[in-house]
């Protein structure tokens, strides 16, 4: 049995895993959790686990309305508590890091009617200080790694599922209330909680190190996703691409009409072949996953 410590309470994914776990491996995995808001953390020995998983981070930046200060917040706890916590681990013995990147790294999305594929050798570009902050993470404990110290970094698209924070909620919230909506062909990688959970816990169990990709077997579209949500919560919605014109115009306004509609239907996909490995880990298709996320 593997002992996992889990970097940073509370969290989403990290509260996710610790459920998900103790339904499908219970027997392959024991989970810890360690706060690290008070800086304790620093004292604990982390030499009897074999995983430390960081979850600990800052989300979800309003990245048009901060100072100077937040920022740096951002890169204290993104960047500088990350690579530290990577540091202790590999001090103290322990065998694998596995950190949770972000494809915020590559940039923001390409606007309405423009694509934008994700390759491998895409270079990360980040548009703005909460992307950077996680890139700098992200090259910071690769360098750690080496023989006795597997690095395992990942770079999940959109993460959403039952309580999650974000894009997700915002749509999911129009999808229940609007009578209409445009059907735009955009094309979005996503990634399941419960899809999220069953690859930690495979290359936890196969102690995979390096970058991964991974992401739902299909790709999204917000129009689609609307009819999934309005369907499994009984709205009735109508989606046509009537109004498709509506949302042509609106991304071409400057500021924050502009920016909600190439936000809403802009495109970022991962190319589908750097997701695929050497295991299983699509155990939820797209609309089951909606109808879970949405249901009780």
């Amino acid at each position: 049995m593997k002992r996992i410590l889990i970097t940073g309470a509370n969290s989403y994914i990290g509260a996710s895993f610790e459920v998900y776990v103790k339904a499908h491996y219970s027997q392959e995995f024991k989970v810890d959790t360690i706060d690290m808001i008070d800086g304790t953390w620093r004292e604990a020995d982390f030499s009897s686990y074999d995983v430390i998983f960081h979850v600990a981070g800052l989300a979800h930046a309003d990245v048009g309305k901060v100072d100077e200060a937040i920022k740096q917040k951002y890169y204290a706890i993104n960047t500088d508590l990350a690579i530290e916590t990577a540091k202790k681990a590999k001090a103290d013995g322990v065998k694998q890091f596995v950190f949770m990147s972000s494809a915020i790294i590559y940039g923001d999305s390409a606007p309405y009617g423009k694509k934008k594929c994700i390759t491998k050798d895409t270079k990360p570009h980040p548009s703005n200080f909460y992307g950077d902050s996680k890139w700098q993470a992200d090259k910071g404990i690769r360098k750690l790694a080496d023989e006795n110290f597997v690095t395992t970094v990942l770079r999940p698209p959109m993460i959403y599922g039952k309580g999650s924070k974000g894009n997700y909620p915002t749509l999911a919230k129009m999808a229940k209330k609007l009578p209409v909506f445009p059907d735009v062909q955009n094309e979005r990688s996503m990634l399941y909680i419960e899809n999220l959970c069953e690859f930690l816990c495979q290359v936890m169990l196969r102690g995979k190190g390096g970058v991964f990709w991974p992401q739902n077997s299909e790709y999204s579209r917000t129009s689609q996703l609307v009819k999934i949500i309005a369907k499994t919560n009984k709205h009735g919605i109508i989606v046509s691409k009537v109004f498709n014109p509506f949302v042509f115009i609106a991304a071409r306004f400057p500021g924050k009409i502009g920016g909600l509609a190439n936000k809403a239907f802009g495109n970022l996909s991962y190319e589908k072949k750097m997701s695929s490995y050497d295991f299983d880990y699509q155990t939820v298709d797209l609309e089951e996953s909606i109808k879970r996320t949405e249901t009780n």
